[in-house]
Order: structure tokens, then sequence, then C-alpha cells
């Protein structure tokens, strides 16, 4: 299968960010692109849909309502078509569950003529001719090659699951994370002791659907952590300013030690636990403890070390250390479970336009403020890749709108979706007319 006739652009990947601005895009007229996505259909972390869970934002955190409220492909129409609105007006529920934001989703990609699954992008090429670049590929179930051509490209393939580096490559094949957690459940419940490591919202849920099971099925639970404590993640009014477009502007103008200061300061923000989690396991550890159940501990502190599968027994030797006693502790469980969250790793088509794009000095992109990362700042662009430079904005699906109006004018050149000119109260640096008047001085910010 061949196209002769250039896309305005191609996206590779169809996750939540590429699939919103699929959407963004279609009723754009002369706008040519097209959706490639190696999977059969959309699906969005499919180990973690238990019951129960539900997302960190509001569901006005959909496709498009943050750039288009009268979109066709809003949550609410999507409940209009279902003859569900009275319903979802009725019950209230401002946070969807992962299930019902994963069917949402899928009635949207079923919409979209521009967006194609079963399409796996094995090279793709600078074409100086076109000027653009080349797609090629493979499809379908009998695997038939493709190759279209693109003037620009946005590359959208998210990341992948991470292990901690101690352990060796075998032992992390045979590893369970929180990824593929739902598959390895019936296994893991035949364990007469398990033990999860991450403390973020996976490790929470992961934990209490544990603890609930773990009477009936008779086995010890363990929840470690590195960090001090399991903590909940911040929502106050004016913190969630952090995730709106002028903090992200703010943000991309800090020198880089600054940023990366900033970001520890604000993992419990994006990577805090919610509140009704936290909840539901201190009501849920308080009811057992009047049962004679085997023991459910939680252990702050403990940074995993050395991490090794004993083959004759099949049970994982951890050790860890205790970051403020000093002390090393050997723990041997029959069960592990990773919740140690992800990591991008570059997909192997990048290797043909390798040249065409900015790294910086460890390996990374080095996307702009308009998240081209190509010499030019004007042909491939990331998404979701740059926490070190865009800060927490980045991989929230509240700014996913924001990036995707953004990308649409950088692709086009005309601004469809305009944002507001202000979206919070706070100022970030004191401006012209507030009154703070800058004195020059010499030296690094403190």
């Amino acid at each position: 299968m061949a196209d002769d006739h250039p896309y305005d652009f191609i996206a590779v990947g169809v996750g939540p960010f590429n699939l919103g601005l699929a959407c963004l895009t279609t009723p754009l007229g002369g706008v040519r692109s097209l959706f490639l996505d190696q999977k059969t259909e959309f699906s969005w972390h499919p180990g973690m849909m238990l019951n129960g869970t539900t997302l960190q934002n509001p569901f006005l955190a959909d496709l498009v309502s943050m750039a288009d409220p009268t979109s066709r492909f809003s949550y609410l129409n999507y409940c209009k078509q279902q003859g569900r609105l009275y319903t979802y007006y009725i019950r209230e529920n401002w946070y969807l569950s992962r299930s019902e934001f994963d069917r949402y989703c899928k009635w949207v990609a079923a919409q979209l003529d521009n967006v194609r699954f079963h399409h796996h992008v094995q090279e793709i090429w600078h074409d100086p001719a076109l000027p653009g670049y080349v797609v090629s590929g493979v499809y379908g179930p009998e695997n038939r090659t493709f190759q279209f051509r693109s003037k620009r490209l946005v590359l959208g393939i998210g990341s992948v699951p991470h292990i901690p580096e101690c352990c060796c490559p075998a032992d992390a094949s045979r590893a369970i994370h929180t990824a593929n957690y739902l598959a390895n459940k019936d296994a893991l419940q035949q364990c007469g002791n398990i033990t999860v490591i991450g403390s973020g919202q996976s490790g929470a849920e992961v934990y209490q659907d544990l603890l609930q099971d773990s009477e009936r099925h008779g086995y010890t639970l363990n929840w470690v952590t590195r960090a001090q404590r399991f903590f909940q993640m911040e929502s106050a009014r004016l913190t969630l300013e952090l995730i709106t477009p002028d903090y992200g502007n703010y943000f991309y103008e800090l020198p880089t030690e600054v940023k990366a200061r900033t970001l520890d300061d604000q993992r419990s923000i994006y990577n805090g636990i919610n509140h009704s989690l936290i909840e539901n396991i201190y009501d849920t550890l308080d009811e057992r403890r009047h049962r004679a159940a085997l023991p459910a501990r939680l252990l702050t502190n403990l940074a995993l070390s050395q991490c090794e599968r004993v083959p004759e027994s099949g049970k994982w030797a951890l050790q860890f250390e205790h970051a403020q006693l000093g002390q090393t502790y050997r723990h041997v469980t029959d069960g592990l479970v990773f919740a140690t969250g992800y990591r991008y790793q570059l997909p192997s088509f990048i290797e043909g336009i390798r040249h065409c794009i900015r790294w910086d000095t460890t390996g990374r992109y080095a996307p702009s403020k308009n998240w081209a990362v190509d010499h030019e700042n004007r042909d491939i662009f990331v998404q979701n890749v740059g926490l070190q430079s865009h800060g927490i904005t980045n991989p929230d699906l509240g700014l996913a709108c924001y990036r995707n109006s953004r990308l649409i004018f950088e692709l086009t050149g005309r601004d469809f979706y305009p944002c507001e000119a202000r979206t919070v109260f706070q100022d970030f640096a004191p401006g012209a007319d507030s009154g703070f008047v800058q004195v020059e001085h010499k030296g690094s910010p403190q």
C-alpha cells in the first residue's frame, strides 16, 4: 500500500494525546492528516482496569473539551449518544473510572477516518525532494507493506514499563509490573507472600486490590517505598494552577538545574495518591485488624538495591537500604509487583531520522517550547516527552488539549483553537506592572 500524495502530517502512536489531536484535526478543512498505531484497537493501560479506579483529572479533561467544548467528540456528547446524559447528571460523577475513559476513547476512535490501527511503523527517513518524510512499515494480520509521505511528523508512541536497574535483564523479563498486573493477578494470589514496590497511584491501587482479597486467599502483603511517606496528591486549587499553560510557559524558561530541583519538589502533585484511595486503604486496614488476618505491612524509606529471582524456588530475593537509618535489609517474597512507573524508550524507526533531531546531553529529545525536536523547530514534534523540559504539564491529561491546539497551530499556521490570554490568578514571576522591580545582581538563583 503506497500513497504518493503527501500528508500535511503523520502522527505515530495513538494514545489519548494523539487521539485528541486526531479529533481536533478532523473538522479542519484542507488539513490532511494520518494517525498510525500498531495495536489492533485503541487500548489504554489494560493491565490496570481495576474496579473502582478513577482518573486523577475531572471529566472535562477529555480529548477535546478544553480546546473545543462544542466538539462532537466531547465526553458529554458521548454520554448523550449512549443515552446516559441524565444518569451521568444525577450521578454527579466528576472523576471517570479508567474503564469508562477507555470506553469513551474507543467510541471516539471508531469515528475517525484519519486513524488506522494495526499499522506498525518500522522506518522513517527524510526525503529532501518533498521536502518531508517517508513513513513505512507493515499493516494487518498478513503484514502487508505500506509507505506514506508526509511534510511533518508528530511522535506520540508513549512509554514502556520501568523495572529497576538492579534487576538483571533475565529477571526483569519475568517481573510483574503494574502495566500487566491484571493478567498475573490470579497467579499472584496463589502466593503466600506478596510485595508491592512503589508508592504512586498505581502502587496504591494494586495494594488496595490485593488487600481486599488477602484474607480470602491467605497471603501476607507488603507495600514498600523509598519515599519518606505514602503521600497524598496535592489538589488545592492554587496548587493546580501549576498545571496550566501559564505555568508551563514559565517553567520552560527556568535554568536546567532549577527545573530538576523544582520537579523533585513537585512529586506530590504528579506522583501522589488521591485522597479517596488513601482513605479506603486506611479503612480496610482498620477493619481487618479486628480479625485474625495475616499481616499487611507498609514500609517507608526502603530503597531497592538488589533484586534476584531464585531459580530453584521461583522466589524473589530482595535487598533494601534504609534512607534514614543507614541499615541494609534482606527480604524474600513469593510474589513481586513493581509499581515503578514508565520510561520513554526510543523507537527503532528513529534511527532513520536521528540526524534530523536535536538531542540533549543525556541522549533525550531536546524539545523547543512548541514541542518541536528537529533542528529548524518546524517539522518533527513530540507528545508527552519532556518532563525535564516542560515540567508537570507534560504528562497531564488536562493539558493535552492545550498542547494539541498549539501543535495544530504549528502544523497548519492557523490558530483554530486559541487559548485564554490568562489561565491563572497568581504570578510566577513579577510582571512589569506589579510594583516589584527587578534588581540586577550577580550569581545563580538559590
